[in-house]
């Protein structure tokens, strides 16, 4: 039996490798490979689509974050609030300016909880990180007046949501800051690693692109400490053909997503809810079932790919076991974690392929 699989991006390369590699031809021809005009065309385009004022790039998703929270002047004593279903690079932006990742749980749409975030203030926070989970925009109309309220800084971690629409305007022009991860799987991924930060404000994207290149806006003059976080200009190139598509892209994952919240009918299941007036990108479809190891053996048993995302809460990892969570302290995002299972979403997925994955959830019976 030939499986589905949880993603082939082999199918999506089919459809591109001529201009791609006419892009790259030319990359090679200038031999622009760290940093370079690649880098800059990609990052207007991509600030452009993005609706924000600037963009750069960067050599992974991480490091825009690091790169952000360094730009915001967050460190040692501060704390910045976000949500423990997450990616664990989130904390680890925050982490790597010496300051403090405050977890807080997560609401029914999987995203940061808006009160939990209120409650968790104290007189360190200087920001609040708002994750847009699985291509599903978290509330930031909601975060937005939290954090002008209280005098806080918003950032938008918008690794997995690439395009997508809160109340009709793209995820990473809204917050003050916003973190990209181009990372192979993403809607907008390189073909290696890659990152992007977008803001409306020059002084903190001069500060990056100063941060990125050893902390010198000129060559071997180093004006504070730096870093080595470039973007190469083979992965510009990539990401400069890719973004012409991923629109069309986008809407081939909401076509796979509109089919499994139509189709799928097992009372053993729960869907994912969409908030109210955003537009999702679907980088993950995520159910949840109280026997989730049986569900995926049952999947792999119908030939269906399945994967976790995530088996555990970043406030529990042990990484973070000095800060003092304890289990139970979060109760949705430790539910989540023990309940979660993603299934096949890609654009290429064909409707033959999409019957199987429905077929297969609605046999489950536990």
């Amino acid at each position: 039996m030939q499986q589905v699989p949880f993603l082939d991006l082999g199918r999506q390369y089919e459809t591109i490798k001529q201009d791609v590699h006419a892009e790259w031809d030319a990359v090679i021809a200038q031999t622009a490979f760290a940093g370079g005009p690649f880098v800059t065309r990609f990052e207007q385009q991509f600030a452009s689509y993005c609706g924000s004022a600037f963009a750069a790039g960067v050599n992974t998703g991480t490091s825009a974050l690091h790169l952000a929270m360094l730009a915001l002047g967050i460190g040692p004593g501060d704390e910045v609030i976000l949500p423990a279903n997450t990616f664990i690079a989130t904390a680890w932006g925050i982490s790597y300016c010496g300051a403090t990742p405050v977890f807080v749980d997560c609401n029914e749409y999987h995203n940061i909880d808006v009160d939990a975030a209120r409650a968790a203030i104290t007189s360190r926070t200087r920001a609040i990180a708002g994750v847009h989970l699985y291509g599903q925009p978290c509330d930031l109309n909601a975060l937005r007046k939290l954090a002008t309220d209280e005098n806080l800084l918003l950032i938008e971690d918008a690794a997995q949501a690439h395009g997508a629409l809160y109340h009709g305007q793209k995820v990473g022009s809204i917050g003050d800051i916003a973190a990209f991860s181009f990372y192979p799987g993403k809607n907008l991924g390189a073909y290696g690693e890659g990152g992007g930060i977008t803001t409306d404000r020059k002084d903190w994207i001069d500060h990056i692109y100063r941060l990125r290149n050893h902390g010198a806006d000129q060559r071997y003059y180093h004006d504070e400490l730096g870093y080595n976080m470039r973007m190469d200009g083979l992965q510009a190139a990539v990401l400069e053909v890719k973004l012409r598509h991923l629109d069309r892209w986008n809407d081939g994952r909401r076509h796979v997503a509109g089919r499994y919240l139509n189709e799928i009918r097992n009372d053993r299941i729960s869907l994912p809810k969409v908030l109210e007036d955003t537009v999702p990108v679907w980088h993950l479809f995520v159910i949840q079932t109280d026997q989730r190891d049986e569900l995926m053996k049952h999947l792999g048993s119908h030939g269906v790919q399945s994967a976790l995302h995530y088996p555990v809460p970043c406030h529990l990892q042990k990484a973070y076991a000095g800060l003092g969570y304890q289990e139970g302290g979060l109760p949705r995002s430790e539910h989540l974690a023990t309940t979660c299972v993603s299934l096949p979403i890609f654009a290429e997925l064909r409707d033959d392929e999409i019957d199987r994955v429905i077929d297969a959830v609605n046999s489950y019976n536990g």
